[in-house]
């Protein structure tokens, strides 16, 4: 399997608000930088989104070690909320339909084609392509 290193962040203008996502993607000698945006979103859903666009590039499953300063997409793939959302029709714990299903899903199947180590970032700390995805965020959010 490829290995590809992939770091992403989501930025937001007003929560909810206007808002964007960036990622970079490393394979070998390559490096890939993506980003867009969305008038009226929030900040969770730029970070998944970021998720979802880069793992959208790979064409093949591969070995991916995928860093986000964001605890919401970590700790769904760590502490497998996922499994629950899905066993109980897409219903959290509190009895609430589960919040960006739409990005969820792809990411699941995603998740369940590559071999995905989720690794979480410190944000604004100085790790240089975390730093580098937030840029591409902030630069990605659609003006008013």
């Amino acid at each position: 399997m490829q290995e590809v290193i992939i770091y992403t962040d989501g930025a937001c203008s007003g929560n909810p608000g206007r808002g964007g996502w960036g990622a970079v993607l490393m394979y070998g000698e390559h490096l890939k930088e993506i980003s867009g945006g969305d008038s009226q979103t929030t900040n969770q859903r730029m970070e998944l989104q970021a998720a979802v666009e880069a793992l959208k590039l790979l064409k093949k499953p591969c070995k991916v070690k995928l860093h986000s300063d964001s605890a919401y997409l970590i700790n769904c793939f760590k502490s497998r909320w996922y499994v629950s959302w899905e066993k109980n029709g897409w219903v959290n714990s509190k009895k609430e339909p589960v919040a960006n299903r739409d990005l969820w899903e792809p990411l699941i199947e995603m998740y369940r084609m590559h071999k995905i180590e989720w690794v979480k970032v410190k944000g604004h700390a100085g790790v240089k392509w975390n730093e580098r995805c937030d840029e591409l965020a902030r630069a990605a959010v659609p003006s008013k």
